[in-house]
């Protein structure tokens, strides 16, 4: 069992949990060899941006990674995990619902989100599917440019057993370009095998 490095969080950053959640989850990630790299930039405001998705086990990680850091994170999630009995469990965990067929309707309900809240840290998967992809999914940035909140990038890193955190990424409007910087940070991640 991994003894887990938990970087600080600073006092702009939103927290949730105690010192009984904190502990469990930590537990759960030594148990099963993980640890923290990086440090969550001191921000009160961001997009978190999540890859690989490649597994369910990808949700557990995140959610253990959440409660050990003690960050308070919302997530969106397909409006069909929010029927009962799921639904009050995804929504204490910060989970919002989406209908994902309406894509640029979420950017902005979204946009909406950041604007009437004074903490919102936003998790989602670039990616959008467990699937190998040839290019993200880009929505995350509009959301970022139109609410003015930076980018973080978080790696899950199977390979090293890692949960990655980067700096904060300020997007510039080049799409290209600020996905190509911010895809560098993934290189020689490993996903889940799934063999």
């Amino acid at each position: 069992m991994r003894n887990v490095n938990v970087p600080s969080l600073g006092d702009s950053t939103p927290r949730r949990g105690n010192f009984f959640s904190a502990a469990v989850s930590r537990a759960f990630l030594g148990l099963f060899d993980w640890d923290f790299e990086g440090s969550v930039p001191n921000v009160s405001k961001a997009v978190l941006i999540v890859a690989p998705h490649t597994s369910n086990w990808d949700f557990f990680i995140g959610v253990a990674a959440m409660f050990g850091l003690g960050l308070r994170v919302v997530f969106l999630g397909k409006h069909t995990l929010f029927a009962w009995p799921l639904g009050s469990v995804m929504r204490w965990l910060g989970g919002i619902p989406v209908d994902r067929r309406a894509a640029r309707g979420v950017v902005d309900e979204t946009v909406k989100l950041f604007a009437g809240r004074e903490q919102m840290i936003l998790a989602l998967s670039p990616e959008g599917t467990r699937s190998s992809v040839e290019r993200w999914k880009t929505g995350f940035y509009y959301v970022a440019m139109e609410a003015q909140v930076p980018i973080v990038p978080v790696a899950l890193d199977y390979g090293r057993r890692l949960v990655r955190i980067g700096g904060r990424f300020e997007p510039t409007g080049e799409l290209d370009r600020d996905l190509q910087t911010l895809e560098e940070f993934f290189f020689g991640v490993e996903g889940r095998s799934v063999s």
